[in-house]
């Protein structure tokens, strides 16, 4: 194997300094850990169904995070911005396409100098793809991310000490 620069890279200077380079293997082999119990908020609940031994595996776990309140809060913030986004957006875009093909003379209409209609349109569609793209940001970053970062360290919580639940949550 050779490095970026075209030299041969030698096995033994090569380092990984990611902390998740072994999460993917972190439950393989581990037949012989005893599940965990879920604590009693996360396995209460109806239609719950919990094997014989009173272990309860990852699946019921985010099963249940999913049926929570907090997570139904995350994702109703989420689509309540998204879908009126999409729709918006796509109405731009369809409408421009529209436009440029059914009325020919009206794109090619100049504003300024060699500016037409069509190249202001062309480049507002950009435009509005940046201004979206930060708006989808600081919507996630002010309404979602803390709340999702909040039910994403409880998950791994009662997920700890499950084999193969969350990588790297031992």
């Amino acid at each position: 194997m050779h490095s970026s620069d075209g030299r041969p890279r030698d096995a033994i200077s090569v380092r990984n300094d990611d902390p998740w380079h072994a999460a993917l293997d972190s439950a393989w082999g581990e037949a012989d850990r005893v599940p965990a119990r879920v604590p009693a908020a996360a396995s209460e609940g109806p239609g719950r169904t919990e094997p014989r031994d009173g272990a309860v595996s990852a699946a019921d776990v985010y099963l249940e995070v999913q049926r929570g309140a907090a997570f139904q809060e995350v994702r109703s913030r989420y689509r309540r911005f998204v879908v009126p986004a999409f729709a918006a957006f796509f109405a731009w875009y369809v409408g421009y396409v529209v436009v440029a093909t059914s009325a020919p003379g009206l794109m090619a209409r100049p504003v300024a100098g060699t500016v037409n209609v069509a190249m202001l349109a062309g480049l507002g569609q950009f435009l509005s793809t940046f201004l979206l793209t930060w708006a989808y940001a600081r919507h996630a970053r002010l309404r979602r991310d803390r709340a999702a970062l909040e039910l994403r360290w409880d998950t791994q919580e009662l997920t700890r000490g499950i084999p193969g639940a969350v990588p790297g949550g031992r």
